[in-house]
């Protein structure tokens, strides 16, 4: 039997003069992999809603320090066997990202992850540990130069 998962997350940038590119992006390390700030979409949450109170639960970062680009919405699905050996079942991920600017330069972690690291964006891709995230940084970071002109 499957069933279905929502979340939503924030790809998250920082203007840094000096770096390739002039911006550098938000990675949390989740131990065994790293990846954009996300989590579940609760009950009564709208995407938007669920992905800023992720990015506060798992960074601390939040308003004033953080700005929602207008815009950029990118949306993944992927599939994932959870529960114990002998009862698993299969679920079907979706997980959209939204596009956001921090003036942040300090990040509070939460009990999930063991770090975070804001890299230029080279350097980004090349650490996320999935293909599919990569993809999303990709995005961004192609609508973020599009936007900066």
């Amino acid at each position: 039997m499957m069933r279905d998962q929502r979340s939503a997350g924030v790809v998250v940038f920082r203007t840094e003069p000096g770096v390739p590119g002039g911006r550098v992006f938000l990675l949390l390390d989740y131990g065994k992999y790293w990846d954009l700030p996300k989590g579940h979409v609760e009950e009564g949450e709208d995407d938007l809603t669920a992905a800023l109170r992720e990015l506060r639960e798992e960074t601390g970062i939040e308003a004033p320090a953080v700005r929602v680009v207008p815009g950029f919405a990118e949306e993944i699905t992927y599939f994932f066997r959870a529960g114990k050996a002998g009862k698993q079942s299969l679920v079907r991920k979706t997980v959209i990202f939204f596009l956001a600017e921090t003036t942040a330069r300090e990040v509070v972690i939460s009990h999930e992850h063991e770090g975070y690291a804001f890299l230029p964006f080279a350097e980004a891709m090349r650490r996320l540990t999935y293909a599919n995230t990569r993809a999303v940084l990709g995005k961004a970071g192609e609508y973020v130069a599009e936007a900066s002109g």
